[in-house]
């Protein structure tokens, strides 16, 4: 195995898009009842793990939920709409803890309001993939080194209406695995990329719902507009987590002690999907410049720019091959039927009593055929004046899943609540 095979492996077996992989191969490595087995995977899945515990105990619902110093990873723009004039969050969840017990992700992030039409928002986060020993071919240890990832973000939201704002994030990728060290004589480097978040939420006037004070939102966010990545010199460079989120929440006061939000997110990636290559007599056919030729799908060897929009179109379905192993046809509506496949679906409910004691469940679904995450969550969460405290754990409806049992822990501050007045 190459350099960098070595290293993509190393990162899709410690991260959130390689567990998805593992799902889907430990039930197949060739199909899944007549469907082909085609996980989507990135380096520096990361970047998509939840990273606070309010949308982790919703099931990863968060794009039009209402706004909190989180923001900037589900929507930047939310942050226009935060009724407080500053604060910040930390979070913590181990990960992993199924396979192994020094896999952590810690997020900060916090928000300050500029005026009553702008916010600006920062945040960190940081990915340790605990301590890896480095051997050579014979077996003889290398060194020992504490690979980990992170990413900085800085937001800016902005009002463009009493209920509309967009937002813009800006993302420095610093993804460092293996610490310099040279393997079979190639040097490696940390990979580095920059990205860009692009967002919209839009909230409506309160309305009457059976009798109930209510209101409807919504968001999009485009996030991870970037570069690729390499950890070598020379080697072919990987796609990052571009990614679509688009949903809706309602927001119902039943009294003037109990509240209720009920989410639905969807999600896709904006990455090329693998193709699948000719093959005659069960052996991939090349090119004259020995480049495998695509049988059904795209080539995912382009742009970034060609590569976001191709995802709506690149899936090449279910391939058909005879007896010899050679590629005959595509299933008749497979490449659609796969293209939706793609979108993850996250539904989840929030009830806040008094705005002091909250309870939340989610339930969050990905085809078996392209990761077979499939898990519900719960959490619960306490405010008292400037004070929040969230947690979350995650049920997994799948058999020997990496992410069960996951656990999530956030702690947020939020300072000078602003009234109409003083916004005035």
């Amino acid at each position: 195995m190459n350099l960098q095979n070595k290293i993509s492996s190393f990162l899709l077996g410690a991260s959130l898009l390689a567990t998805s992989q593992a799902d889907a191969q430990s039930i197949s490595t060739q199909n899944l009842s007549g469907k082909q087995i085609n996980t989507i995977t990135t380096a520096v899945p990361f970047l998509l793990i939840t990273p606070d515990s309010r949308s982790g105990a919703m099931g990863d619902a968060g794009v039009a939920i209402s706004p909190d110093a989180n923001s900037i990873h589900w929507n930047p723009s939310k942050i226009a709409f935060v009724k407080n004039k500053a604060g910040f969050s930390m979070s913590y969840s181990p990960w992993l803890r199924r396979l192994v017990n020094d896999i952590n992700l810690m997020y900060v992030s916090g928000y300050k309001r500029i005026d009553k039409f702008s916010t600006v928002a920062a945040s960190l986060r940081y990915f340790s993939l605990g301590n890896i020993t480095f051997t050579d071919q014979t077996g003889g240890v290398i060194r020992d080194y504490n690979p980990n990832e992170f990413a900085i973000d800085a937001a800016y939201a902005r009002k463009l209406s009493e209920n509309f704002s967009i937002g813009l994030a800006g993302r420095y990728i610093n993804s460092n695995l293996t610490g310099g060290t040279v393997v079979q004589g190639a040097a490696t480097k940390a990979g580095q990329s920059i990205a860009a978040d692009v967002s919209g939420y839009y909230t409506s006037n309160e309305f009457d719902l059976a009798q109930r004070k209510s209101t409807i939102s919504a968001g999009l966010n485009i996030s991870n507009i970037g570069s690729k990545m390499a950890y070598t010199n020379g080697a072919q460079r990987d796609f990052i987590p571009t990614n679509m989120r688009l949903g809706t929440a309602l927001n119902t006061q039943i009294d003037d002690y109990n509240k209720f939000t009920l989410a639905l997110d969807f999600n896709k990636l904006l990455v090329p999907t693998s193709p699948v290559y000719k093959t005659v007599n069960g052996q991939v056919v090349y090119d004259n410049e020995n480049n495998p030729i695509v049988f059904s799908g795209r080539s995912t060897n382009v742009g970034v720019a060609s590569g976001i929009f191709g995802s709506f179109s690149d899936a090449p379905g279910v391939v058909i091959k005879d007896d010899n192993g050679n590629t005959v046809g595509v299933k008749k509506g497979s490449k659609f039927k796969e293209e939706l496949s793609e979108v993850n679906i996250s539904v989840g409910g929030e009830y806040l009593y008094n705005n002091v004691f909250a309870a939340r469940a989610g339930y969050f679904y990905e085809a078996p055929t392209k990761g077979n995450r499939q898990f519900v969550s719960m959490g619960l969460g306490i405010r008292y004046q400037v004070f929040q405290l969230d947690m979350s754990y995650l049920v997994s409806l799948t058999q020997q899943s990496p992410i069960a049992n996951t656990i999530r822990f956030s702690l947020g501050f939020n300072f000078g609540e602003k009234t109409d007045k003083s916004d005035s």
